[in-house]
């Protein structure tokens, strides 16, 4: 079963998304844990604190080394050995394939940043890997951990009810964004579902699928598209051309 452990100041502010959907539904099942951990459990003064003024100068506080390390040690001696991340803008963004690789660790540690970091002697003594979610600043980083760990527990074997949902999900099937899904009621508001939808042929369905995904992904993520043109699949000539509405 796999192990996530999240490294934060602010544990009783993630312990409630943990308990719900579908990571709450992976731990019941026990097909994964998450052990929130607090960093101010490690600090060794009756302040508990955990942060001070960089050297040098300049604004804000930094995470001091001393917690962090410690609770990195003790986790590692109960548990073993983890692959950790650190949430910090300088790091590699994250990906579905890395979501992919983290879904495929036995342990994985997750290290919150706050205020203006943490002190960088971390990463050397800890061999932490930064991840970022993208190009914005958060003032902390207990959302994009939850992020990460979702974004992995969602595809181990048995979390999800049907396993087919992560093989379509955006990004999973060949880089390609979703193409557009519509329900009932068949007409709303004047808009109508995409006749091909209703038609009953699973073939015609899937090529309309195929098409609008590509499509969507030139349109929307064009970057994507750059990554995927040459994996599409020519038409053939008898392949679906129904009018439709992509959202």
């Amino acid at each position: 079963m796999p192990l996530f452990a999240i490294l934060t100041l602010f544990p009783e502010a993630l312990e409630p998304y943990t308990r719900e959907s579908i990571l709450g539904v992976a731990q019941t099942k026990g097909l994964a844990k998450i052990l929130l951990v607090d960093l101010r459990d490690f600090t060794r003064d009756r302040h508990r604190t955990v942060d001070d003024r960089p050297f040098g100068g300049g604004p804000g506080m930094l995470l001091k080394p001393e917690p962090i390390v410690e609770a990195v040690e003790w986790l590692e001696a109960k548990h073993g050995r983890f692959r950790k991340f650190a949430t910090c803008p300088t790091g590699r963004t994250f990906r579905q394939t890395v979501a992919d690789e983290i879904a495929r660790e036995e342990r994985v540690l997750i290290l919150c940043g706050r205020y203006e970091g943490f002190d960088d002697r971390v990463r050397e003594l800890c061999g932490f890997e930064d991840l970022s979610l993208g190009d914005f600043v958060l003032s902390g980083g207990e959302l994009p951990a939850l992020t990460i760990v979702e974004a992995a527990v969602r595809l181990l074997p048995g979390v999800l009810g049907n396993e087919e949902s992560v093989a379509a999900d955006s990004f999973q099937k060949d880089g390609l964004l979703d193409h557009p899904q519509y329900t009932r009621p068949r007409v709303f508001r004047g808009l109508e579902v995409p006749e091909v939808l209703v038609s009953g042929d699973h073939a015609a369905v899937q090529r309309w699928r195929e098409r609008t995904a590509r499509e969507r992904t030139r349109v929307r993520r064009p970057d994507l598209s750059q990554n995927t043109t040459s994996q599409a699949k020519p038409e053939s000539p008898e392949a679906d051309h129904a009018p439709d509405r992509t959202t």
